[in-house]
């Protein structure tokens, strides 16, 4: 299975999100795709979110990101 990797820069993270706080924001994430559907890894690593997928979910990820103000 193919698998994708995004990462976003945690000073890129909306104003709604507690950059503070990365490892909820990825909690926050990882839930929201969950909801969505999609099996991905979140994390949050020094300067950004790491967030592992299978790519046949990229798609729907994208939508999910685009909604939580992440893309």
């Amino acid at each position: 299975m193919a698998t994708t990797t995004i990462r976003i820069d945690i000073d890129t993270l909306p104003d709604h999100l507690d950059r503070s706080r990365p490892n909820v924001v990825a909690e926050v994430i990882e839930a929201a795709l969950r909801e969505g559907g999609i099996k991905a890894d979140c994390s949050d690593l020094f300067s950004h979110i790491k967030i592992d997928l299978p790519t046949a979910q990229l798609a729907a990820a994208s939508a999910v990101l685009v909604d939580l103000q992440l893309i």
